[in-house]
């Protein structure tokens, strides 16, 4: 493939400019093929800089997440200790799915470098390019009715909010029920998708999609706006195998804790980390829009709101728009 060559091309002169002329030359394209490979390089993780009359210059090649490094750094008894890295896959969603019904164990972990059909709530695309955020999925065998499904997804909220903060110092929200942000800008999606057998819960799978090392140019133009990654935010690269680890060992103190006590220990954490509450929200459900003030969870997990003339309503699933604080 004419990307390969021309990659081999530059790691066969560390540091050094080739000119897009020279690099068209011996790869027979034109110069506008050359800059398109080397865009098609750039979603793979790779660096470079492009200086006029110089050339293209390879600054930095994508680290993968080796499943060692993860491992080294887990503090967990039971989650990821059974770990599947796979380079490219649809969704690592379907790849847990398969691996559930083998009979893996509970804690069981896929991560991916990329996923070509990476997808959040109510079906939507989650652009998830190669070697730049952490796409993983985790399967727990929680034996609730299914009822309880939604709590988890707000669990896991928390735990990857803990993590997120922790290990970065960045401050992350969550916004009901599940997305993490930063400023108003997205940086990670959470998708719990339930299988149930007799009414209880036969296994959960918890995708976890965040934006870590994305820079601007990584992220699609029409995006920039509403999204943004852990290193614009810090202003500086991220070990992706050290926050796995630490949103596993999260994951794996709060899972125990919701088994012990239930979910009103969670609630109240989450309360403590959301960016809804007390703000004015419109909200989009199936029944039709309707808005008021966020003023906590019931315990259920869903989002309590008062409306305008002071009815308390709730809201078990929708979309939710802030609005300034």
């Amino acid at each position: 493939m004419e990307s390969n060559r021309l990659l081999q091309m530059l790691l066969d002169h560390p540091g050094q400019y080739i000119s897009g002329e020279e690099l068209s030359r011996r790869l027979s394209i034109s110069r506008t093929a050359v800059w398109k490979q080397i865009n098609k390089l750039r979603q793979d993780g790779y660096e470079f800089e492009a200086v006029s009359r110089k050339g293209y210059r390879l600054v930095h090649s994508p680290e993968r997440i080796q499943k060692e490094d993860v491992l080294s750094r887990l503090q967990t008894v039971t989650f990821g200790r059974q770990i599947h890295v796979m380079d490219v896959v649809k969704t690592t969603q379907d790849e847990v799915r398969a691996l559930a019904e083998q009979g893996v164990a509970e804690g069981t972990l896929v991560i991916a470098e990329e996923q070509t059909v990476g997808r959040g709530r109510q079906g939507r695309k989650w652009y998830s390019p190669s070697g730049k955020g952490i796409w993983m999925s985790l399967l727990l065998k929680p034996r609730q009715p299914i009822s309880f499904a939604a709590q988890l997804t707000l669990l896991t909220a928390v735990a990857v909010c803990r993590a997120l903060r922790k290990i970065s110092g960045v401050d992350v929200g969550i916004k009901w029920p599940n997305d993490l942000l930063i400023e108003g800008r997205k940086l990670c999606g959470i998708l719990v998708e339930s299988i149930s057998e007799d009414e209880l819960l036969k296994y959960c799978i918890v995708g976890i999609g965040i934006d870590v090392n994305l820079q601007l140019e990584d992220i699609p133009e029409e995006l920039r706006s509403v999204a943004t990654s852990l290193r614009i935010e810090s202003d500086s690269k991220q070990d992706r195998a050290l926050l796995i680890a630490e949103i596993l060992y999260e994951l794996e103190q709060l899972y125990h804790l919701y088994n012990e006590e239930g979910f009103a220990p969670i609630g109240h954490l989450w309360e403590a980390l959301s960016v809804t509450i007390g703000r004015q929200v419109q909200i989009r459900t199936p029944q039709g829009e309707s808005s008021g003030v966020a003023t906590g969870l019931d315990s259920s997990g869903a989002l309590l709101i008062t409306d305008q003339h002071g009815q308390e309503r709730t809201i078990y699933s929708g979309e939710i728009q802030l609005g300034r604080i």
